[in-house]
């Protein structure tokens, strides 16, 4: 049985990815400096890609020191 469409989550395709393309691989090795210009693109060297997770919010103190 599948899913209507209306039922679907959004942000599907905004999943996080293991894989850079070759024009976003060579924009992080500028951002680190990592790259010269002329170089040839093909053959780069592996770049890591940073995940963020999601962690739980800490609780907020009130002023008497109680959570």
């Amino acid at each position: 049985m599948s899913l209507d469409k209306s039922l679907r989550r959004k942000s599907r395709l905004v999943r996080a990815r293991n894989v850079y393309s070759r024009e976003e691989r060579i924009l992080r090795l500028q951002a680190i400096e990592r790259w010269d210009e002329g170089q040839s693109p093909i053959g780069l060297p592996k770049v890591r890609i940073v995940r963020t997770v999601a962690g739980r919010k800490k609780k907020k103190k009130t002023k008497d020191g109680e959570d």
